[in-house]
């Protein structure tokens, strides 16, 4: 019987996301978004009488959280929308007028921040004490803070101008890759972007070999478009940079959350230095694939080492699980997170129009949603599920514990509470498993996952420093510059069990991430820091708890080195990532026992 993709309004109203929490109706929602052009001119009529009257500032303020609030509540709405069925003009309609209206907003409040920098830090201190500005205090001191780097109004209103012109680097890199190549077939079926995952894991290395060749001769037809699209956003990062006066485009990535750039190196080299281990995985992965005298592809990377394990978890048996499995982080979590689950929180399988993948999206204001595209014989859904599920209740415990100016956590914090939930849920099946092709799946995956969180994102973090460093040496960043670069890092991080491609170093001119720079990084320091948490979690008492729900709590009422520190974990020092190799080194151990 042939699998039919349902259309949405097939899907039961159980197993979709209640978005009443968020509005009642469109027509409520279109109510909010007028409001949003109302608030924009309300904040907007304090230009010029802050710097002169800072008496003024507390009302300003007032409105202008109001306006990012009911900014944020209408755009999680139509994104949600959109993300379950984009196929739908209406919500595609209601997206695009909630992106027009937002963009209008912001160029007219764009005034604002630097207005109030240019009132008297000794006036602003004096306002802060006033107990009316305790909604505003940090969200102030972290304006103060990006002070030196802000300019005048007139300057900051272009560059907020400039905001959608600046993603056309990105927009056709994804148009190309995405729509415009033709990746060909292997057998019958098409090679694209989303079919690439699957071939690479095809237990047969001929369809590996010709999948890979296939994608790589394509990016290698259109290799000076992509790397010169792939200049331009590094060359903006650049301009951005230098306008504000930073000293690099690292610098500027990281200040804004007060991540030192060290954090950044120390993470490159420590995982540089421990290499070792990694190269003993590939060893591994080389033997178990039984090459013989064959080194190692670039094609045989991602097969499993370990058929697919079938074990049934129907969604409601998951949740189940999730429960028993966080139950370390007391009641008070599990019942807010479970119930959740069951309730409206989730929109749980696949239908046509629908988003592929999984995410969580949390607001200040209702529920903090989860998409997922469930499979109940998939046993990595579930783990899918305790990894959203620990974004969403980082965004609950974040929205319930602070104003609104300082509720958000910074993305360098976001990947914590997601891992921390998977790691749980890890120990908890490997303690409770009873079926050892079920533990040799559970080990030999964990150990992918921790290395495609830390090594392969440390590699990539590796490339942008050098490609941005490139440009800052005023080196051009040109085709054979770009590969030659990734070549080298291909050559460390794999080691010596590997034998590359021709096209192999093109992969560098593939990678979305890029086009959002020095980003990747922080999926690396979060695992860390995330491994760290739960094996302190769990070999603790209530302090070591109590400590880790002080992090979840925090939303950006600290920044984010600070916020860790708090937890129990310090991401100035390398004892994290030195902790995290050494759990990938564990599981290394016991592949090659296994």
């Amino acid at each position: 019987m042939e699998n039919k993709i349902p259309l949405r309004n097939e899907i039961a109203d159980k197993d979709k996301w209640d978005l009443t929490s968020l509005f009642k109706s469109d027509k409520e929602w279109e109510t909010a978004l007028n409001e949003i052009k109302s608030l924009a001119d309300k904040v907007e009529s304090f230009k010029g009488k802050i710097a002169e009257n800072p008496d003024l500032l507390e009302s300003a303020l007032a409105a202008y959280s109001l306006l990012q609030q009911k900014s944020e509540l209408t755009g999680n709405y139509a994104f949600l929308l959109t993300a379950g069925d984009a196929s739908d003009s209406k919500n595609q309609e209601k997206y695009s007028l909630y992106m027009m209206t937002a963009s209008d907003a912001e160029a007219k409040v764009s005034f604002l921040e630097p207005e109030i920098q240019s009132v008297p830090e000794e006036k602003l201190d004096e306002l802060m004490a006033k107990p009316e500005y305790a909604d505003y205090v940090v969200f102030l001191k972290k304006l103060l803070r990006l002070k030196p780097y802000i300019l005048s109004d007139k300057e900051e209103r272009l560059l907020a101008m400039q905001a959608e012109s600046n993603e056309t680097a990105h927009k056709a890199f994804s148009m190309l890759t995405n729509v415009d190549i033709d990746y060909g077939t292997v057998g019958t079926t098409p090679l694209s972007q989303t079919t690439w995952s699957m071939f690479m894991e095809n237990p047969d290395r001929k369809i590996r070999q010709e999948a890979y060749t296939k994608f790589y001769n394509a990016f290698d037809a259109h290799k000076n478009t992509i790397a010169t699209l792939y200049a331009g956003s590094v060359n903006l990062d650049i301009y951005q940079a230098k306008s504000r006066g930073y000293n690099s485009s690292l610098e500027a990535a990281l200040f804004p959350d007060k991540v030192p750039v060290s954090v950044y190196n120390n993470l490159i080299s420590t995982v540089r230095a421990n290499l070792s281990s990694l190269h003993k995985y590939y060893r591994i992965r080389r033997k178990l694939l039984k090459l013989g005298d064959e080194k190692l592809k670039h094609y045989d990377v991602y097969v499993p080492l370990v058929p697919d394990v079938k074990k049934i978890t129907p969604y409601n048996d998951a949740v189940n699980i999730l429960e028993e499995a966080l139950s370390p982080l007391g009641s008070e979590y599990t019942d807010i997170l479970c119930n959740g689950l069951r309730n409206g929180w989730v929109d749980k399988y696949e239908n046509k129009g629908k988003r592929s993948g999984a995410f969580s999206s949390g607001g200040y204001t209702g529920y903090p949603y989860i998409l997922l595209n469930y499979k109940e014989d998939v046993l990595r859904d579930v783990f899918t599920l305790a990894h959203e599920g620990g974004h969403s209740m980082h965004s609950w415990y974040s929205s319930h514990n602070n104003p609104f100016l300082q509720y958000n956590y910074t993305i360098f914090e976001a990947e914590v509470a997601s891992t921390f939930n998977e790691e749980l849920l890890f120990q908890y099946y490997l303690k409770n498993e009873t079926d050892e092709k079920v533990k040799t799946w559970l080990i030999v995956n964990r150990a992918a996952d921790i290395l495609a969180t830390l090594h392969r994102q440390t590699m990539f973090a590796e490339y942008e420093k050098k490609t941005h460093e490139l440009v800052e040496n005023n080196i051009p960043l040109t085709v054979d510059t770009l590969r030659q670069e990734y070549h080298s890092l291909l050559v460390d991080y794999f080691g010596p069990e590997m034998e590359f491609e021709a096209t192999s170093d093109l992969e560098g001119l593939r990678i979305p991430h890029f086009y959002s720079a020095f980003y990747v990084y922080k999926y690396a320091t979060g695992i860390s820091a995330a491994l760290a948490l739960a094996d302190r979690v769990l070999n603790g008492g209530k302090e070591e708890k109590d400590a880790y729900f002080e992090f979840l709590k925090s939303g950006g009422s600290r920044y984010p080195i600070e916020s860790l520190k708090v937890a129990g974990v310090d991401m100035e020092s390398t004892a994290p990532i030195e902790a995290a190799i050494a759990k990938f080194s564990a599981l290394v151990d016991q592949m090659d026992m296994i």
